[in-house]
């Protein structure tokens, strides 16, 4: 299947409001849920998993390409630009121990997206003139994912937003109850992991977020 161009998926990227992030799950749990939030609105999908071995990552990423191509939705793979790149996945996300938005964009070239983390707003002025295509900005709220990092709250991430001219998404313990405090500081993007793939129901927690969001 031939990828989107890059005007394309920083299109998609721009009018994105719900970004599911998977989480540390049994590969075939993991794709139905990450199918489900796909049809309950999700408009990215992000393959973080770290624990899967490298080749079982690989395989991982293609399968979830092939649902996300279908479905129209950009795929991102947390951390590993090779596998990204292998996979056709349609950029990577960065954090503070990958490698440098700079050196991503050097090796992936032009027509590929590259995300990165920020929690104030000098790593986001930072990240974006380093060639990032968008930023999560958190912890929005407390989440035992990052526990270490102190919560910055919807307010924080308003303030990041404010700093750069790309998509700005909250992540960190953003459920589609507490989505209403981010739209209320004028924020309408948002990650969630644990929100969707811990959920009984994905699809229907996936389609609630994104109303909130959107509300």
């Amino acid at each position: 299947m031939t990828a989107p161009p890059v005007e394309e998926r920083r299109a998609r990227l721009a009018a994105a409001h719900l970004y599911a992030i998977t989480a540390d799950q049994e590969s075939a749990r993991l794709a139905t849920a990450a199918e489900a939030c796909l049809r309950g609105g999700a408009q990215l999908l992000q393959l973080r998993h770290k624990a899967l071995a490298r080749g079982e990552l690989l395989n991982l990423a293609r399968r979830l390409h092939e649902v996300t191509a279908a479905a129209g939705v950009l795929l991102i793979v947390n951390d590993h630009l090779d596998i990204a790149l292998l996979a056709d996945a349609d950029g990577v996300h960065l954090g503070e121990d990958d490698l440098s938005v700079a050196e991503a964009r050097r090796l992936a070239g032009p027509n590929f997206l590259v995300g990165a983390s920020a929690s104030n707003a000098d790593a986001a002025r930072t990240a974006a003139a380093a060639g990032a295509d968008y930023l999560g900005a958190g912890p929005a709220f407390a989440t035992p994912m990052k526990e270490a990092k102190p919560v910055i709250g919807p307010e924080g991430v308003a303030a990041v937003q404010q700093a750069v001219q790309i998509p700005v998404f909250a992540i960190g313990g953003v459920t589609p109850d507490n989505a209403p405090q981010l739209v209320a500081a004028g924020i309408t993007r948002a990650c969630m992991i644990r929100g969707l793939f811990d959920s009984d129901d994905p699809e229907a927690a996936a389609r609630a977020a994104l109303a909130a969001l959107t509300a």
